[in-house]
């Protein structure tokens, strides 16, 4: 991996883990799936206006078939990822969805190998397997402590499902698109999407326009639809089976941001894991920095 390849997969595993969190603060003025539906509807405009508007003329409309593609990765990445993922947080704890983010890693070669055949070497299994070794050992403490209920617990995989869904289906349709376009159409998709589940399921419950509203809205819509997106994008384009590897940092890369922003104490457990993780992310190859021969 070049070394701009590992800086960019650093600064994804930051954004990315930061979602729960924001979710956090955000349900403080907002129901899920509200939230959910006001991030992508607000980044995907943003994206839209600057893409079609600011820079006119420089990139292209979707064909028949991109926009089909576009359809499935905004159910898939958007719609349900997040809507499943928010209501999840409901009932339980920012720690146990990060916890459960690398089950994408897991089910996304499974199905690579089913379905396109790609051969997994076995350094990547065995650089999955230790670093699930190290997240264990840092989110131990809190499954000891923490409640999480069946239905959230369902949810939260059926998330993570989704999500290694949809990076297959990026990865199978080899779009041609500039990744700036794929990601604001998927974002807008989704959000589109989600209106009607969350009229349905939330009308009339409350929607306070708050400091933490804010706080979520300028986050989410930024860090994470916009920039984390993109990235998350970028890397899929390079290697699909890679990039789902970050996702295996996402929980300790989690601890580190909560006891910064929330004040969580940091334990000698997940100080043992982030240096487990990274020897597995070092074993799969992510942080094997190549020599840029040009």
């Amino acid at each position: 991996m070049s070394l701009k390849g590992l800086l960019i997969g650093i600064l994804f595993t930051v954004l990315y883990s930061s979602g729960a969190i924001i979710m956090k603060i955000g349900l403080h003025s907002a129901s899920p799936l509200t939230l959910a539906t006001l991030r992508f509807l607000t980044a995907g405009v943003l994206l839209l206006i600057f893409i079609y508007g600011l820079r006119k003329g420089k990139y292209p409309l979707p064909n028949k078939r991109e926009w089909g593609v576009l359809m499935l990765l905004g159910l898939l990445n958007t719609s349900l990822f997040v809507g499943l993922g928010n209501l999840a947080l409901r009932s339980i704890s920012a720690g146990i969805f990060n916890l459960f983010l690398p089950i994408n890693p897991f089910v996304f070669a499974i199905f690579s190998f089913i379905f396109m055949g790609k051969s997994i070497r076995a350094k990547e299994w065995t650089g999955m397997a230790v670093s699930a070794v190290g997240l264990f050992i840092a989110t131990y403490p809190s499954l000891a402590r923490s409640h999480a209920t069946l239905s959230g617990i369902i949810l939260l995989v059926s998330a993570m499902v989704s999500m290694a869904v949809g990076s297959l289906v990026f990865k199978k349709a080899n779009l041609q698109l500039p990744t700036l376009v794929i990601n604001a159409w998927q974002v807008f998709i989704g959000g589109i999407i989600l209106i009607v589940p969350t009229l349905f399921l939330e009308s009339g419950k409350p929607l306070n326009m708050d400091i933490h509203l804010v706080e979520y809205l300028l986050w989410s819509v930024v860090g994470l639809s916009i920039i984390s997106m993109g990235l998350w994008f970028h890397l899929l384009k390079h290697d699909a089976v890679r990039a789902n590897n970050w996702l295996l940092l996402n929980p300790v890369s989690g601890y580190v941001l909560a006891a910064i922003v929330l004040g969580e104490p940091l334990t000698w457990y997940a100080v043992i894991a982030t240096v487990v993780v990274l020897m597995g992310l070092y074993l799969s190859g992510n942080f094997r920095i190549k020599r840029d021969r040009s």
